[in-house]
């Protein structure tokens, strides 16, 4: 039986760790976070151990390590600022780690973990749950298939409401989150590459605390894309009382892909214990992406602006 341990088990995203782990026939020995709010487990692994003091967590795993039943993987759900240090710390412990996106937040830090990789002889995987999509599957697949000269036209706007809590926390701070197109929106430039091909432009038209805007290319595709978690940028289309709108469109087609959704995580899972996975070479691309749109100039004037943008600039 596998044997995990995780980190940040009070989080948002733990559940779907916690549920994949059950659903792929593995145990979680233990769990950590500075936050004591995980009576989630009870429904998954009651008997798991649990500490709020790292240094606890730590020496629990290593007790583990010296009693003969070492831990296989360290899930990792903290925050993203944190994820390479504890990415660090699996590795160095003689596991190997399956981590939330965004893997990190500066491309320089790929190449340590990858020394690092190569020191200890554990892997990092990350998880990528939209390349497991059928529906996004299908649509790289059939743009394989087709012309290989032909350069599809996509939208990409995706609204989704926060409260101020959001701004309070270290989702709201740069430096930790590495900002809205990093923290909400990294598993869709992915997804884009995935379908489209190696990036070649990435033009930002707008960075705000709230939103983000801009125009990219790939070797396949034109994107126009905006990202809000301000619910006054809402299109006007979006119907009455719904707080989240998303829409991909490829060639004026959408691209509907909400179900299923939350049970990629199980599919991870199966991917990485089938010796699949997503390694630091297939994350790059897409943070190089993000950190790009983090530092670049603001060009408002260049290319295509996506159609929702309106709102986002006021």
């Amino acid at each position: 039986m596998t044997s995990y341990a995780l980190i940040g088990a009070a989080g948002y995203i733990a559940p779907r760790h916690l549920k994949a782990m059950k659903e792929t026939g593995g145990a979680l020995r233990i769990a950590y976070d500075i936050n004591d709010s995980v009576g989630i487990m009870d429904s998954h692994f009651p008997d798991a151990a649990f500490f709020t003091e790292f240094e606890q967590f730590e020496n629990h795993v290593h007790g583990l390590r010296r009693a003969g039943t070492p831990i296989d993987y360290v899930s990792i759900c903290s925050p993203n600022y944190l994820h390479k240090a504890h990415m660090g710390f699996s590795l160095r412990m003689g596991a190997d780690a399956i981590c939330e996106k965004p893997l990190v937040l500066e491309p320089s830090e790929i190449d340590e973990l990858a020394a690092l990789e190569a020191e200890t002889g554990r892997r990092i995987n990350t998880i990528l749950q939209l390349r497991l999509h059928p529906a996004i599957v299908a649509l790289r697949d059939k743009v394989r298939a087709g012309d290989p000269d032909k350069i599809y036209d996509v939208d990409l706007g995706y609204f989704t409401s926060r409260g101020a809590w959001y701004h309070a926390s270290w989702k709201g701070l740069t430096h930790k989150s590495g900002g809205i197109a990093t923290n909400i929106g990294v598993h869709f430039y992915d997804m884009l590459s995935f379908i489209f091909g190696p990036n070649t432009a990435n033009i930002v038209h707008h960075r705000g605390p709230d939103a983000s805007a801009g125009y990219l290319e790939f070797e396949r595709a034109r994107v126009r894309w905006v990202l809000s978690i301000n619910r006054d940028h809402l299109p006007a289309h979006t119907p009455a009382g719904q707080t989240t709108h998303r829409s991909i469109t490829v060639d004026g087609e959408e691209i509907e892909f909400s179900g299923g959704f939350t049970d990629l995580h199980t599919a991870s899972y199966q991917n990485i214990l089938d010796g699949g996975g997503y390694g630091l070479d297939v994350v790059r691309p897409s943070i190089e992406l993000v950190s790009h749109i983090r530092t670049a100039p603001l060009e408002p004037g260049k290319s295509e602006q996506h159609p929702d943008i309106a709102k986002v600039l006021g």
